[in-house]
């Protein structure tokens, strides 16, 4: 690389000539500057746009600080200002010339490249370096805790781009690049964020550094662009390169329609602080995408874009580094603020590894000490909180700024118009970001939003972003080189032509791309057996196929590695039986239920029936007599309720909800029993010992499946079905052969082969359902652009017709009068009912539960137990068959009981007082054998 060459001999001259001056100078140690002074170096090219915007802001806040002496304690700042002028090395002289000089801070350096090198003096000197353009996300405050940087850095540039990337649905980016520290770096991370978003950078066109690149270097890089397929670039520069770039890819036509280029905020400092542009710059730049650090509107900002122009003198305009500049310095005036208010003073300590050395020379880096208070002064500008021009000002616990956020803005031939912003905190949207840092954080893709971007070409509809490459390449499509069922695909014998189903529906589907697809069919497999489909589709991942066209089902294992388009037909694994035709008998009237539940629905007539008897006995005289009697009343009653023809009343309350509950069951399971009846009395029924794929698993019998079909592995892995039952069947002939001579009890297939084999085979049949549900599709590499455009192409195909055209044309049979036995022909299986007799059951029970409770409670109301605990063990049985009696007894005969009860004490108590009238007596006496009569009357 350019950058590795080039920064090696600069180190190499630098590190030379420190050992020649460190051997010849001699030990000496810096002293404050008299009058108070606080010095402040700055190291940056002051000949490029931000050296030259960051100069005239940091004098400005110089003279601000200045101005108000108590903010230092009396003291004067002063930036003494050094100019790499582009040079690595020149950066490297003039920090150990600031830090010999009793120097408490560095601002600076411009670039990442000095500041990976200036970091460990920083370290090593304890002398914070505090920079806003050197935005390498690689300078991590672990390794240098002095370097500081002061705006935010490119790690969310990247970030800010992947989701652009993300939200117009790209796939893959190219990425030019100046191959330098930070322009790498942030390469790399922008990879990471793309990854996160399942994108990718698919080629990087790495660039001399910014001052080394030549016209010839980028011509031959974009060259190579140009015949690849990603449309969308990522321009990652400084400005001398950057526009460079632009002006050789207008000239290649890379600035016209179907193009991407989305830059980073070099770009934007060009546009603000050169204006206006020069024609041939704004005419090369149309239709780009660019980032500019945002900076919220306030009041300080606006008086100091005022003041500007009278700084400047119009010679540059004000760009948002300048902005950060500014606020950079201000941020060192409060930490010097608060380190002096500390009671800290301006003091270093001589090196006593450079105490040795003496000579000497224009260098004495003897004079190199250490900042006593660096460590202090550090800490204060980490918690520094201000509001500077920039926007409410300080660092987060990562060492990061509060809320870095962007600008979004699209080139045009006018100027730019601003389509959005992005932020940290809440990702792209049309809204400045500080009026969303109140609300909650939504990062969702639906509250992601954009306006509409004049692309390059001055088309507002967005672009693929990819073509096919013009490399004269063809894309290598691999087919199945099938022996059977070859009207999916085949080819011609003796030529070259490919023809089926499964080719019409893709040369169909290519017709409706709005671009060519150059490509060639390429047989796979051997022409004698099918080939393993699984291994046609890996030949995708090894780069031997770009496609791969067939019969190809849709399954998990193959999702893994590939992706799939719409599938353009429906599929499934079936089973396939012999069968035989079912004639009907005399007992016909039995199969529409299975035994188990003829037995249940038999159980529950009888269990309602005498539910219902229990619940109306004592009340009910319909349900009163003779045992005899009341037996054929419980078999009548549940019985009857089959055909709702029942003529007994139900009068108490659980009785009629038992019967609300049981006649709605009824009328389910005498529904279901008349469609079954009349789907087996009037369709042909086809009988078969094999019941289903479930039949299957349970029994020992052998299944054949289709060789190289997925079935095998997934009866043997997904069903476990042992290999040893497995037998591999080459074509239709072999499956009517083996399931004729029980080679085979049933072959699993999918479904459009098993219709093409039924067109032919009517005594066979699919037993059940399709236990698994897929479909064919076209396989492509991974995030394959190619794979959504097809897609969309097969939906179009399925709403024009098209595609069932196709489907007539090739699959299109005779097909057999019943070709499966569904669940028509199925019994009545209890497991379809059981929710039913459930409800059933549970509302039984608990009418049962409540009665017997309230006939209890009566009982021990009317019948209350002997206290006598000599008299309990005895009366037990009795008391027992009392309550039997009770319960078997109609309830007014009960209530007669009772009152006659209540008579014979009343009368037996006025007679042993000797009170009651002769008249009264007799009186009570005739009524008392009155009911004694009626009673004996009601039992007999």
């Amino acid at each position: 690389m350019w950058f590795d060459s080039s920064f090696s001999i600069a180190m190499n001259l630098a590190w030379l000539l420190s050992f020649w001056i460190l051997c010849t100078s001699s030990f000496s140690q810096g002293a404050l500057s008299p009058g108070g002074t606080v010095n402040v170096g700055a190291i940056f090219t002051f000949s490029s746009i931000n050296g030259r915007v960051a100069k005239i802001a940091m004098k400005a806040a110089e003279d601000d600080i200045n101005s108000d002496p108590s903010l230092l304690g009396g003291r004067k700042l002063s930036i003494n200002m050094h100019d790499s002028n582009f040079s690595g090395f020149m950066g490297i002289i003039g920090a150990l010339q600031f830090l010999e000089t009793d120097t408490v801070a560095v601002i600076g350096p411009q670039t990442a490249v000095m500041a990976h090198v200036l970091s460990h003096l920083a370290n090593e000197l304890q002398v914070p370096f505090l920079s806003f353009t050197a935005l390498d996300p690689t300078l991590s405050p672990l390794q240098f805790p002095y370097f500081i940087q002061t705006a935010p850095n490119d790690l969310f540039q990247m970030t800010a781009i992947a989701d652009m990337v993300s939200y117009y649905g790209w796939s893959e980016v190219t990425v030019v690049f100046n191959d330098d520290d930070q322009n790498r770096n942030g390469i790399n991370v922008l990879g990471d964020k793309l990854a996160e978003r399942r994108c990718k950078v698919s080629y990087k066109a790495a660039l001399p550094p910014d001052t080394k690149a030549t016209r010839s270097d980028v011509q031959d890089e974009l060259a190579k662009i140009l015949r690849m397929e990603s449309r969308v670039i990522v321009l990652n520069t400084f400005k001398i390169t950057g526009l460079l770039v632009f002006d050789v890819a207008k000239g290649l036509g890379m600035m016209e329609n179907g193009f991407v280029w989305i830059v980073t905020s070099w770009l934007s400092t060009v546009i603000d602080s050169t204006s206006p542009l020069p024609a041939k710059i704004a005419n090369s730049i149309q239709g780009v995408l660019a980032l500019r650090p945002h900076t919220p509107d306030s009041k300080r900002k606006r008086d100091f874009v005022s003041r500007w122009n009278q700084m400047s003198n119009g010679s540059i305009g004000l760009n948002p580094y300048g902005l950060y500049a500014y606020d950079t310095v201000w941020l060192l005036a409060q930490a010097l603020k608060s380190f002096f208010d500390q009671g800290n003073t301006i003091s270093f300590t001589n090196d006593s590894r450079l105490g040795g050395m003496g000579g000497g020379g224009y260098l004495n880096l003897g004079a190199l000490s250490i900042f006593d208070g660096g460590s202090q002064l550090l800490k204060n500008i980490l918690q520094t909180s201000m509001t500077g021009l920039t926007g409410p000002f300080r660092f987060n616990p990562d060492r990061s700024i509060l809320h870095p956020s962007y600008d979004i803005i699209n080139v045009l031939e006018t100027g730019y118009q601003q389509v959005g912003y992005w932020s940290n905190y809440s990702g792209l949207s049309v809204v400045p970001p500080e009026t969303l840092y109140g609300k909650a954080a939504n990062r969702s893709s639906s509250s992601q939003h954009l306006q509409s971007v004049v692309w390059p070409g001055g088309k507002t509809a967005k672009p693929r972003g990819w073509v096919f490459p013009n490399n004269g390449k063809e894309l290598q499509i691999g087919i199945p080189d099938r022996v059977s069922y070859r009207d999916f695909v085949s080819i011609v014998n003796g030529t070259n032509v490919v023809q089926g189903y499964c080719i019409d529906v893709f040369l169909a589907a290519i017709k409706l791309l709005p671009y060519a697809v150059p490509h060639k069919f390429i047989p796979y497999g051997d022409g004698h057996k099918n080939p393993t489909y699984y291994d046609l589709v890996y030949k995708i991942t090894t780069g031997v196929f770009d496609a791969v066209v067939g019969d190809a089902a849709i399954v998990t294992n193959r999702t893994k590695i590939v992706d799939f388009t719409q599938p353009y037909i429906e599929s499934g694994l079936v089973v396939v039986a012999p069968v035989k035709k079912q004639n009907s008998n005399a007992w016909a009237f039995l199969r529409p239920f299975s035994p188990l539940m003829w037995a249940v629905t038999a159980i529950f007539f009888l269990v309602v029936g005498a539910v219902v008897w229990i619940l109306e006995h004592r009340i009910n005289d319909e349900f009163r007599g003779p045992p005899r009697k009341q037996l054929v009343t419980i078999l009548w009653f549940s019985f009857s309720t089959l055909f709702f023809s029942h003529r007994e009343n139900t009068v108490s309350t659980l009785g009629r909800l038992v019967l609300i509950i049981w006649l709605f069951v009824v009328l389910i399971i005498n529904s279901s029993y008349t469609a079954s009846l009349t789907s087996i009395l009037t369709v042909q029924q086809l009988s078969s010992t094999i019941k289903g794929i479930d039949s299957l698993i349970t029994s020992n019998v052998q299944i054949g499946f289709q060789v190289g079909s997925f079935a095998e592995n997934y009866l043997n892995e997904e069903l476990s079905i042992a290999k040893t039952r497995l037998v591999a069947l080459g074509t239709p002939e072999e499956y009517a052969d083996a399931l004729k001579n029980g080679t085979v009890a049933a072959v699993v297939d999918e479904r459009p082969y098993v219709d093409l084999f039924l067109s032919e085979h009517c005594e066979f049949s699919i037993i059940g359902q399709e236990f698994t549900r897929s479909g064919w599709g076209f396989a492509f590499p991974r995030d394959s652009p190619l794979a959504i455009d097809m897609s969309t192409a097969i939906l179009q195909l399925s709403e024009n017709g098209d595609l069932q055209k196709i489907h007539d044309k090739w699959l299109r049979r005779k097909l057999c009068s019943s070709q499966d036995i569904g669940s028509s022909a199925d019994q009545l299986q209890l497991q379809s009912f059981w929710g039913l007799f459930l409800i059933c059951g549970i509302a039984c029970s608990l009418a049962l539960l409540i009665y017997f409770c309230t006939t209890f409670r009566q009982f021990s109301r009317h019948f209350p137990e002997e206290s006598d605990p000599s008299v309990q063990s005895s009366s037990r049985s009795k008391r027992f068959q009392t309550f039997l009696s009770f319960a078997d007894d109609k309830v007014e005969q009960w209530k007669t009981s009772k009152s006659k009860r209540k008579r014979e004490d009343e009368l037996s108590n006025r007679s042993g007082e000797g009170t009651m009238p002769g008249n009264e007596s007799e009186r009570i006496q005739r009524n008392i054998s009155q009911e004694r009569q009626n009673g004996d009357t009601w039992l007999h």
